[in-house]
């Protein structure tokens, strides 16, 4: 009996914790960065400056973003059917990134534009 008891609540405890560990809000996350992965959102990074409030760069396409470390991003964007390109981002104490969702902005699946925002470096679109 004590058996089935014990059984029975650990049945219930990991019921509870099943449940908790997906929530609604956690199923969509988890899509959300699949989806990202497979280059089906696109997606827009804005670098800011912190100390001047300054927009850096922005990078627009469809594309996975990851970091290699706590000071580096690595952006990848499809280009093409079967064409990438890898880009560095590298951030320090002065720089923060914001990753925003701007699906259905553009009809062209393979967008992709970098833009940095300073008086020597020009704006950047590559067009397969």
């Amino acid at each position: 009996m004590m058996k089935k008891i014990l059984a029975l609540l650990l049945a219930l405890l990991l019921c509870v914790f099943t449940l908790s560990a997906c929530s609604e809000a956690h199923k969509v996350n988890s899509n959300f960065s699949k989806q990202a992965n497979y280059f089906e959102c696109e997606r827009k990074i804005t670098v800011y400056n912190a100390r001047t409030d300054t927009i850096i760069l922005e990078v627009e396409g469809y594309m996975s973003v990851g970091n290699n470390s706590a000071s580096e991003l690595v952006v990848t964007c499809k280009v093409g059917p079967n064409e990438y390109r890898k880009n560095y981002i590298y951030l320090n104490d002065y720089t923060l990134y914001v990753v925003e969702d701007i699906t259905g902005t553009h009809t062209d699946p393979y967008h992709y534009q970098l833009y940095f925002h300073t008086e020597a470096l020009p704006a950047v679109e590559v067009k397969p």
